[in-house]
C-alpha cells in the first residue's frame, strides 16, 4: 500500500469516525432531552406526538450521515486524494 492510499485510508476512518460520533451524541442529546422534559408535556397523546417527532429526526439524520459515508466510500480516492495534494501544497508553501 503506497504513502498515499495510507493517508487517504487514515483520513476516511477518521471521517466515518467523527460521523459516528455525532450520530451517537444526537441520539443521547434527544434520548436526554426526552426523559427531562416527559412530565412538561400535558398528556399522553402529547407525548406520543412529541415520541414520533423526536423518532422522524433521529431516523432522517441517521439516513442522512450513513448516506454522507456511503459517498465518501465511493468517491474516497478523489475527494481524499485532493485534499491530500492542498494539504501538502499548503504545508510547501509554509516553508
Amino acid at each position: 500500500m503506497s504513502d498515499l492510499d495510507q493517508r487517504i485510508s487514515a483520513m476516511h476512518r477518521s471521517d466515518v469516525r467523527i460521523a459516528w460520533g455525532f450520530v451517537l451524541g444526537l441520539w443521547l442529546a434527544v434520548i436526554f432531552v426526552a426523559l427531562a422534559t416527559w412530565n412538561l408535556a400535558p398528556n399522553g397523546p402529547a407525548r406520543v406526538l412529541l415520541l414520533i417527532g423526536g423518532a422522524i429526526i433521529l431516523l432522517f439524520n441517521t439516513a442522512a450521515i450513513m448516506a454522507m459515508l456511503k459517498h465518501y466510500r465511493e468517491d474516497r480516492d478523489f475527494m481524499y486524494g485532493l485534499d491530500i495534494k492542498f494539504l501538502d501544497a499548503a504545508r510547501a508553501a509554509r516553508r
